[in-house]
């Protein structure tokens, strides 16, 4: 699997490419979290979002489908007791309807061949009234993400679309979600925060 292939170094390379956006985005995602929050993580990857969500709320269940970016995960977030890892497919959950608070899934609708299936899992599993936090990089209108993507999909990434911020914006809209939150973390690759309160 790519992702395996890549995760010893997949936070070097979003740091040097770009480390800003990087960084703020999980401090972004964790002021959506409350202290008594049970949180599912979706998508958790190398546990950039993780550690910063971990110290917010009362348990963080940080999932990904890459043995490889888990075992970076549990090194990013052995000092936090209330951070379990474990690998679960996001399409395909293993989780009882309405368990989490709050919902999280970063950086992978773009990378799915049926992410809408992928967002109803997500809502399944979030209590009413909980939130559906789902961050994704979009392409900045000097086309440097495209460099990057083309980069990628060399190395072996897979890329089922592509987003700016409108085509972002009308995938939620026709998959039936109206009331959308919207936050944009500017850098060298923005990423476009997707806040779904369930209602």
């Amino acid at each position: 699997m790519f992702w395996d292939k890549v995760s010893g170094f997949y936070d070097f390379f979003e740091t040097v490419y770009n480390g800003k956006v990087y960084r703020k985005l999980g401090k972004r995602v964790a002021e959506e979290m409350e202290q008594n929050d049970i949180v599912l993580e979706c998508a958790c990857g190398t546990g950039a979002i993780s550690k910063y969500i971990g110290p917010k709320c009362k348990q963080l269940i940080a999932t990904d489908i890459s043995k490889g970016m888990l075992r970076q995960a549990s090194k990013k977030c052995r000092k936090h007791n209330n951070i379990k890892i474990k690998r679960a497919d996001t399409t395909r959950l293993r989780c009882r309807d309405e368990r989490f608070d709050k919902v999280v899934a970063g950086n992978v609708i773009h990378l799915l061949e049926e992410p809408h299936i992928a967002i109803r899992e997500l809502e399944r599993v979030c209590k009413t009234g909980g939130k559906i936090i789902i961050p994704t990089y979009i392409n900045a209108s000097g086309g440097v993400n495209k460099r990057a993507v083309r980069l990628l999909e060399f190395a072996g990434a897979r890329f089922e679309r592509q987003f700016d911020i409108h085509s972002y914006r009308k995938f939620f809209e026709e998959a039936g979600y109206k009331h959308v939150n919207y936050y944009i973390i500017s850098g060298r690759m923005p990423c476009a925060v997707a806040i779904i309160t369930k209602e």
